[in-house]
């Protein structure tokens, strides 16, 4: 398959998969953009695989305040990715994709207390936000590991079919 039908394939798994109903939070797109990095040479297009994904669907879900937030989280996640292109090893993709939900939980629900009317601006108000935010955060983990293995796992298969493949014909 060529590089440019795999970014394109990719971009619009992630976009659909925001678009058909799903559990709050429970999408491919952070996975993606992790496999991005990780699998992308060129750093800007393994950027623009999650950036256009978002910017697709977020055009027909709606835009919102706390966009800057979480496109910065995708970019964040992809450069996490850049870290496993000499080394995919199981532990550190984990690692990374459960480094990157935690901050994207941290970071998006700051935005939302801060930047909403939604909750109280004082410490309880803060900690209210981050609770009622823990089964998207479970989703989001559930969903970046699922759909993490699925893109490394298959790629790995596909690698060692190819490889066997190829040895079988020399």
């Amino acid at each position: 398959m060529n590089k440019i039908l795999f970014v394109s394939l990719m971009i619009f798994v992630a976009a659909m998969s925001r678009l058909i109903p799903h559990p709050g939070n429970f999408t491919p797109v952070m996975a993606i953009a992790l496999f991005s990095g990780a699998s992308i040479l060129s750093k800007r297009d393994s950027l623009l695989i999650p950036f256009f994904a978002m910017l697709i669907s977020d055009a027909f879900i709606g835009f919102h305040s706390t966009m800057p937030v979480v496109y910065g989280c995708m970019a964040l996640f992809t450069v996490l990715g850049w870290y496993l292109q000499k080394d995919k090893s199981i532990a550190k993709t984990i690692g990374l994709g459960l480094f990157g939900a935690v901050f994207f939980f941290v970071a998006t629900n700051f935005a939302v207390w801060a930047g909403s009317s939604m909750y109280e601006k004082s410490f309880a108000g803060l900690i209210e936000c981050y609770v009622l935010a823990i089964p998207f955060f479970n989703n989001t983990v559930a969903s970046t590991l699922l759909y993490g293995i699925i893109l490394f796992g298959s790629t790995k298969a596909l690698e060692k079919i190819q490889f066997a493949n190829a040895v079988k014909v020399t």
